[in-house]
């Protein structure tokens, strides 16, 4: 087991202290694990290629600089040295991306190995000069007096460099995320931003990336949520159903975390969370997601061989995987991520590919063989013909038309109906025997394809788990092909047809619930109490901006002990120079929520992107025309 941090003591001034303290739980120490060595290492290696970046920038400027032939020539030979060490930087980190998941678990069966992703690494960050500035600066108020608050900040953010892969790690993220976000509504304007430079290295290629804007801090931590997700789905114990199916949530939640990533956040400096690459994240998660449905459906039910319906399913299912992996192996075939994207990876996908096709073609001929020679329900043919488009990409077909099962029930939810399921199969046991032969040989051929693609990949050649799979299924298809090969069979067998991919439990994308984990503002100080020039929008959610000022007054009075939520408009300075003229520049709101008398702040609003209020010096001086309340004086 990881060990995890160990809590802090609860705070003694109030109950924010207690759920901070309570939160540490997720960062894992990495004090004597394998974790601590790999993730060392990552960090390591991120330094070295940082160091080498810079010396081949300073390199570059002076070859283009200098006219001396002889400096040249010695700057271009240092240039070759300096490439040279960051392609072996770049190959040992891409070896250790393949190796995040040495620590799982082990289980009785034989399982195929999962490609999880490592977590993006990040420098240490001080809080402390930016948002002191912040504070004194726009809410007129001693920075210094906000010390406990900011070192509070740190510290969590301190804890997420390390999170523990459980839901403990995904929480503590989570609730980072989310006090990113009151930050936004707080401190960030469409004029300004925090201040402090955010630092982040890459997943994939380890090249560093920072960006003063916040929204680059909150798509980070978000890859690394997905990225946390796909490690706790790689290392479940898939050998039983209960681990198949939190394998499945896991990718299902992983690739919801990257499809949200791609929605929310754009021009990301970084490769790893480019378009591209997290449309690839997302099809390879829901691959793998596929594919755990397949063994789900294995060991939730062993179909005997005699039931050639049930294989017949097993076909479908496994042929669905293959389209699926085919799918993510396209995407990473693709400029610009074949790029940068680690080479086993893409070998392992298309190893994938060929393996779960050839498992098709082996429950199709399992049926044709050892099922029934009668077929109870014949209808057009469904996997047993061959594809209109020789060599095209196979056609996915729609799962049932219900409404998709949750989680809870991928496995345990009824089949579609079994009508559309049964193909048209050959009556005649001879019939049956040469089809079943010829799916037999496409599955020999293709399980023969799959390990010498592995043995192609230096980091799968170290993977021997993958290599045991790909072995006792080619040995179980000869040995099958060997019973059904006569020695007076002169007829050259006929071609199999494509398996037609088809699936009834499609997984579906699942983003992130943030609102689960709930957290306490860690500036809520700053939210409280009404300061002059303010400006009451809504009483207890009511919009108070026609309300006379002695009904205000009156409202606020008759509050008692529960206190108020009020929304006040705070109104700030425009950055535009000021006018000559008789109007002056509009003033930008920033829209936030507190209880008043209560003590107690829900969630900030979100600063509006467009002047709040404007009036000329006319109309200030005369009456406000009631838009909007004046702070009461009670």
């Amino acid at each position: 087991m990881i060990p995890e941090e160990r809590r802090g003591g609860p705070g003694e001034e109030s109950s924010r202290l207690q759920a901070a303290g309570s939160v540490r739980k997720g960062c894992d120490s990495l004090v004597q694990t394998q974790r601590s060595r790999l993730q060392s290492r990552r960090a390591c290696i991120h330094q070295q290629i940082s160091k080498e970046l810079r010396m081949r920038t300073g390199a570059e400027n002076l070859y283009r600089a200098t006219s001396n032939s002889r400096v040249r020539e010695t700057v271009a030979l240092e240039l070759s040295y300096v490439n040279s060490s960051l392609q072996l930087l770049k190959e040992e980190l891409e070896e250790l991306n393949c190796s995040v998941d040495t620590d799982g678990p082990g289980s009785e069966g034989i399982t195929v190995p999962m490609i999880p992703l490592g977590l993006k690494e990040t420098t240490e960050l001080d809080w402390s000069t930016a948002l002191k500035e912040l504070i004194s600066g726009h809410f007129g108020e001693d920075g210094t007096s906000y010390d406990s608050e900011i070192q509070e900040l740190t510290d969590l953010r301190q804890a997420i460099r390390t999170p523990s892969r459980s839901e403990s790690g995904l929480e503590l993220l989570m609730a980072y995320y989310n006090q990113l976000c009151l930050l936004d509504t707080r401190f960030v304007t469409p004029t300004r931003s925090l201040g402090p430079l955010f630092h982040w290295y890459d997943s994939l290629t380890g090249v560093p990336a920072q960006q003063r804007a916040l929204a680059f801090e909150k798509g980070s931590v978000l890859f690394n949520i997905g990225a946390l997700h796909t490690q706790i789905g790689a290392r479940q114990d898939r050998s039983c159903p209960g681990g198949a199916r939190l394998a499945v949530e896991a990718f299902q939640k992983a690739a919801g975390a990257f499809s949200l990533l791609r929605e929310k956040f754009s021009h990301a400096p970084s490769p790893d969370m480019s378009p591209a690459s997290l449309a690839m994240l997302e099809q390879l998660m829901t691959a793998q997601a596929q594919e755990c449905v397949f063994e789900g459906l294995l060991l939730s039910a062993p179909v005997a061989p005699h039931d050639g319906l049930a294989q017949l399913r097993l076909a479908q299912e496994a042929a669905q995987v293959a389209a699926e992996y085919e799918l993510a192996h396209r995407a990473m075939a693709q400029l610009p991520v074949r790029d940068y994207v680690p080479f086993a990876w893409t070998t392992l996908v298309n190893v994938k590919a060929e393996h779960f096709r050839a498992l098709a073609h082996c429950h199709v001929a399992t049926a044709l063989c050892d099922g029934p020679p009668e077929c109870p329900a014949p209808r057009a043919r469904e996997l047993a013909e061959a594809s209109a488009q020789g060599g095209s990409r196979p056609s996915l077909t729609p799962a049932a038309e219900a409404e998709p099962p949750g989680p809870e029930q991928v496995f345990l939810g009824p089949l579609a109906p079994a009508e559309s399921w049964h193909p048209a199969l050959p009556q005649e046991p001879e019939e049956r025997r040469k089809l079943g032969k010829a799916h037999l040989k496409r599955a020999v051929l293709g399980q023969e394809e799959a390990l010498r693609l592995h043995a192609v990949c230096r980091a799968l050649r170290r993977v021997d788990l993958l290599q045991a799979v790909l072995v006792q299924a080619l040995q179980r298809s000869l040995a099958k092909y060997s019973e059904l090969d006569l020695e007076d069979d002169f007829f050259e067998a006929t071609e199999a047809p494509d398996v037609q991919p088809k699936t009834c439990h499609r997984p579906e994308v699942r983003a992130p619930s943030f609102s689960r984990v709930k957290v306490a503002d860690i500036f809520h100080r700053l939210a409280a109490g009404l300061q002059e020039g303010d400006y009451i929008v809504s009483v207890n959610g009511q919009p108070c901006k026609w309300w006379k000022h002695a009904e205000v007054v009156a409202r606020l009075r008759a509050v008692g002990g529960e206190g108020a939520s009020l929304q006040v408009a705070t109104l700030l300075p425009s950055a535009e120079p000021p006018s000559t003229g008789e109007r002056r520049p509009a003033l930008r709101g920033l829209l936030r929520s507190q209880k008043a008398c209560g003590w107690e702040t829900p969630g900030p609003a979100r600063a509006s992107p467009r002047p709040l209020l404007g009036w000329s010096r006319k109309a200030k001086r005369g009456k406000t025309g009631g838009r909007l309340s004046p702070v009461p004086q009670p």
